[in-house]
């Protein structure tokens, strides 16, 4: 098995060799995602061949971890780095849609140390979270999901997928205990953005989130769930082709599918476009979940599971990075205010504080 570089200077055509398994010559590399790749480094590389047999990837994309310790550190607490390298692993396969090709990807357990080799998907086109999907690219995202969730549905709580975090386990323990710490932090700044109610609301959910992921988990089925489900964490296809392609599975976990699609919804869409067309978009992501083996989860239930799960993932993100963010950060300041108007309207359409247990 081919070694893991520790940086990108170890990055060499022997190593690519190995790894692809070919004669690789030579390459030029740049370093993309500055900004976006938090827990890693990425780097496009583009090679140059022995031979020229046309099955030969033009370019890869090599993923190390992060160059700033502090990342690195809290990617190893949270087990980031494990869970995205075993994930290709062993699930990529079963899970079998939505996912790049992916070449080589290794970790020294426990440590930061890993390297994933994957498909370079420039093709593909990122679109940014504050514009928002269109209808086109909601319905593609959603669909591509539903299979993801049809493939692992209620196949995850087996003892040989316990590594895989549970969302009423000890990641969701702490969260609920730091944030009624952080919600005076997050409400000096944001709740003078918040619509009507919607300040009472994050309040109430900042003393919840334990009470509320239970009360989901209890009543919906299991299934693998990405946990952070949004635009610009997956790539599309142009106008004629509705591909998909999901990135980023760091933070995966075990729990109701809801939770994703909820997730992307009330955050990757404009909120008008969203209440427009969300009934639509939750019944073809039923309709795909049917199609794919799934059965005896009603469209009723999906949608009543849909919109309790606006109560969790996008209100905790909100308050969390927002009673975390530098305030110095102007731009971070106006994507946690538009998440908190995004999310928090989604949760107020879908019940509120009526739904709160």
């Amino acid at each position: 098995m081919p070694s893991i570089p520790l940086t990108f200077d170890e990055v060499t055509p022997q190593w690519l060799s190995e790894v692809l398994d070919t004669n690789v010559m030579s390459f030029e590399s740049e370093k993309i995602g500055e900004g976006v790749g938090l827990m890693g480094d990425i780097y496009r590389v583009e090679l140059i061949y022995a031979s020229n047999e046309l099955e030969l990837p033009p370019s890869v994309v090599v993923k190390l971890p992060s160059s700033f310790e502090e990342n690195r550190q809290q990617g190893i607490a949270l087990g980031m780095f494990e869970a995205e390298v075993k994930f290709y692993d062993e699930l990529g396969e079963a899970t079998g849609t939505g996912l790049p090709d992916i070449h080589f990807a290794s970790i020294n357990s426990g440590t930061a140390e890993f390297v994933i080799v994957m498909e370079d998907l420039c093709n593909l086109t990122m679109v940014d979270q504050a514009a928002g999907m269109s209808e086109r690219q909601a319905l593609a995202a959603v669909r591509v999901l539903a299979k993801i969730h049809a493939a692992w549905w209620e196949k995850v709580q087996v003892e040989e997928l316990e590594w895989i975090p549970s969302m009423v386990g000890p990641r969701i323990e702490y969260v609920d205990q730091v944030l009624p710490e952080i919600f005076p932090i997050y409400a000096a700044t944001f709740e003078a953005g918040l619509p009507d109610g919607g300040a009472e609301l994050l309040q109430v959910f900042s003393k919840s989130y334990l009470k509320l992921n239970t009360a989901l988990a209890e009543r919906a089925p299991w299934t693998l769930a990405h946990q952070d489900y949004r635009v610009e964490n997956m790539l599309f296809g142009n106008a004629e082709n509705d591909e998909v392609t999901v990135i980023d599975w760091q933070g995966i976990g075990r729990g109701p599918g809801a939770y994703d699609l909820a997730y992307l919804l009330g955050g990757s869409m404009d909120i008008e476009l969203r209440r427009a067309n969300e009934e639509n978009l939750v019944t073809a992501y039923h309709t795909e979940l049917c199609a794919n083996g799934v059965q005896g989860y009603s469209f009723e239930s999906a949608w009543n599971d849909y919109g309790f799960a606006h109560l969790i993932g996008g209100l905790a993100t909100s308050v969390f990075a927002g009673g975390t963010l530098d305030l110095n950060n102007e731009r971070g300041k106006e994507l946690i205010t538009m998440m908190s108007q995004r999310h928090v309207t989604a949760a107020l359409d879908h019940g509120g504080l009526e739904r709160m247990p």
